[in-house]
């Protein structure tokens, strides 16, 4: 049985108290099977001034009520009403599978990208290749391509999009178009990492709560919207632990990014020390106050992150020479790098790191420190030559080569490694030239003729 569209009649109505409103009237069949007509309250006209705004906004309700019509195959669903009943039932503030942030990032770039390009087109027209080509050609508002990372995000949204079109039987199995496309993600630059050192010289240059603010941190990899979300109900000073429940994005207070984000975390008991001298020193130390509360808001909101780390962590940084690029995800690689190179169960790792699964653990947070992979090589050479194999081993011959070339090998190797190493270089080479008297008798031959 064919079903009939039904694309419903928008109204302006006017209330007796308050804003005008927009209305949103169609009709259906009730259980008895007779024609009823519903009303929908989309919103106010300070909500969406324009007629334009409020059609937008119907769209994704409009493909809710002509969700059984839309199975039939012949029935062409253009890309834009998919795009508004996904942010209209899976970006909702009622919907809970994606924290506030994921949803503010998604409708961003399903708003800015997606739907300006694709909003056209049928579903079933959007092809693989085309979305390849689209993604190559992405630039930013000044000309410059948008980087890998965020085209493989633009492209795996896509995917998930088509997929809820899978959901909702507007699509039949297996004909995502995105499932193909192929999409970099490599980043444009490894995430840097402090050492110790300079973690101790940053901290040096920090006064107050902030110094604080980056000393948990750094001890316990919380995510910045983790962090600034933190009350002092969450500090459980008798267990040592910090209770993460929440996190707080663009000052709208949400849930915690995964479900493995929800579990507790150790708090070492030098940082408790310092969270309850804090706590006795701070005006906002009651148990529903932020532990690092603004006192511009009067502590109604907790410190703005971007404006922290542009006017009060950068500028440490610069002080305690660390010429790396700063941000707050900088605290968390550095703590999961740490980690590894102490040596910890890499199952300890990603519990600590509150991560899903240990392979994104090592894979996308943690780094190898330069110390910790020249100790690694260097115990595999003495493993390969031993100092009892180095004397049955006959040393290496330079014949063939120029002495400038030797020099200006000379002065590279002692640029990029430094005096020190270059010192134990040095003393190799006169070992192999006392010992390998033979080419230093060819090479003069050599020169004579």
């Amino acid at each position: 049985m064919r079903l009939r569209n039904q694309d419903g009649c928008l109204r302006c109505t006017r209330r007796k108290t308050g804003p005008s409103c927009w209305e949103f009237l169609w009709r259906e069949n009730d259980a008895d099977g007779n024609r009823t007509r519903r009303t929908a309250v989309i919103g106010t006209v300070e909500q969406f001034p324009t007629r334009d705004l409020a059609q937008v906004a119907v769209n994704g309700l409009r493909m809710c009520i002509n969700q059984d019509r839309n199975r039939q195959r012949e029935q062409s669903i253009a890309a834009a009403d998919l795009v508004d009943h996904y942010i209209g039932t899976e970006l909702s503030d009622e919907a809970d599978w994606h924290s506030h942030a994921t949803r503010i990032v998604y409708s961003e770039f399903l708003k800015r990208w997606i739907r300006p390009h694709w909003g056209r087109l049928g579903i079933r027209d959007v092809r693989t290749v085309a979305v390849e080509r689209w993604l190559k050609q992405l630039c930013r508002v000044n000309g410059e391509h948008l980087a890998d990372a965020t085209k493989a995000k633009i492209r795996n949204l896509m995917s998930v999009l088509f997929n809820h079109a899978i959901r909702y039987e507007w699509l039949e199995q297996g004909r995502n178009p995105i499932t193909l496309v192929r999409q970099s993600a490599q980043r444009k630059w490894t995430p840097e990492i402090l050492e110790p050192h300079e973690i101790q010289g940053l901290l040096l240059q920090l006064n107050s709560c902030f110094r604080l603010m980056v000393l948990l941190d750094v001890t316990t990899g919380l995510r910045r919207s983790e962090l600034l979300a933190l009350r002092w109900s969450d500090v459980d000073f008798s267990n040592l632990e910090l209770n993460i429940v929440r996190s707080i994005y663009l000052r709208k207070v949400g849930n915690c990014k995964t479900e493995a984000s929800r579990k507790p975390v150790p708090l070492d008991a030098h940082v408790a020390a310092d969270l309850w001298l804090w706590k006795e020193a701070s005006k906002y130390s009651k148990s529903d106050d932020w532990i690092f509360a603004s006192p511009r808001t009067r502590g109604k909101f907790p410190y703005w992150p971007d404006v922290l780390l542009l006017k009060i962590i950068q500028p440490a940084a610069l002080r305690a020479g660390i010429t790396k690029r700063v941000g707050w995800h900088t605290f968390r690689h550095s703590y999961s790098s740490l980690l590894v190179a102490n040596g910890e169960n890499v199952k300890v790792v990603q519990e600590l790191m509150r991560h899903a699964s240990s392979r994104f653990t090592l894979d996308v947070y943690s780094q190898a420190r330069k110390g910790a992979k020249r100790h690694a090589q260097e115990r595999v050479v003495q493993m390969i030559l031993p100092e009892s194999f180095e004397d049955a081993v006959p040393a290496i011959s330079l014949e063939g080569t120029q002495n400038d070339a030797a020099q200006s090998a000379s002065l590279i190797i002692c640029r990029e490694v430094g005096p020190r190493i270059c010192y134990g270089i040095a003393l190799k080479k006169q070992e192999l030239r006392t010992t390998n008297g033979a080419f230093w008798s060819n090479e003069k031959r050599s020169e004579d003729r």
